[in-house]
């Protein structure tokens, strides 16, 4: 089975990732012993999927799967998008993130807290790439609901009026943005 390092850190991100992923073995970057953090310092989902992808894999000399998801709220024009992990600085938790989201949104009501969730999942191999999007439409819950998942998980809320956080693992992985961009990606990697 082919193996592939995740440019990432985030436990959670790499366990829903296996969960989708079957005909690879995916690698974290501690099982690669690889310490390196990529700065994400590009304007786009896209720019900072393919940096951590390409930087990662001439690192570890192996294939690499990094991806950038932004959350994205209409009323604030996409807000707070590519800067979803740092609109309050590097040291906020992601609690203290949710927070002020929330705190921002507490006006809105119905329609207005429309937001969606983009994932953006490049592939790197030997300096060559495939970018892969997913995505899901949703809105932003008035108060955090579950204790499943991670991240914004808690405050997106989906089609059946749950929040990903209230979704079990199975369901959340038969719908979520990143199961969308993960195919995406396996659909073009069968292609190849």
């Amino acid at each position: 089975m082919k193996k592939i390092v995740v440019a990432t850190n985030n436990a959670g991100k790499l366990k829903e990732m296996k969960k989708i992923i079957k005909n690879y073995e995916l690698l974290s970057l501690k099982d690669v012993n690889c310490e390196m953090q990529v700065e994400e310092d590009q304007e786009t989902l896209e720019g900072n999927s393919k940096k951590k992808a390409i930087e990662i894999a001439k690192i570890t000399n192996m294939p690499c799967i990094a991806d950038d998801t932004g959350l994205c709220i209409e009323a604030f024009n996409g807000w707070p998008g590519v800067y979803t992990d740092r609109f309050l600085g590097q040291t906020a938790t992601q609690q203290q993130r949710n927070e002020a989201i929330l705190e921002k949104m507490k006006s809105l009501v119905g329609e207005e807290r429309r937001a969606r969730v983009i994932s953006i999942i490049t592939y790197c191999e030997k300096g060559e790439c495939i970018v892969a999007k997913g995505e899901i439409e949703g809105k932003i819950a008035n108060q955090p609901r579950g204790k499943n998942g991670y991240g914004f998980d808690p405050i997106f809320e989906v089609e059946n009026g749950k929040t990903y956080a209230e979704l079990s693992e199975e369901e959340k992985n038969t719908m979520s943005h990143r199961k969308r961009a993960l195919e995406n990606l396996e659909k073009q990697l069968t292609n190849k």
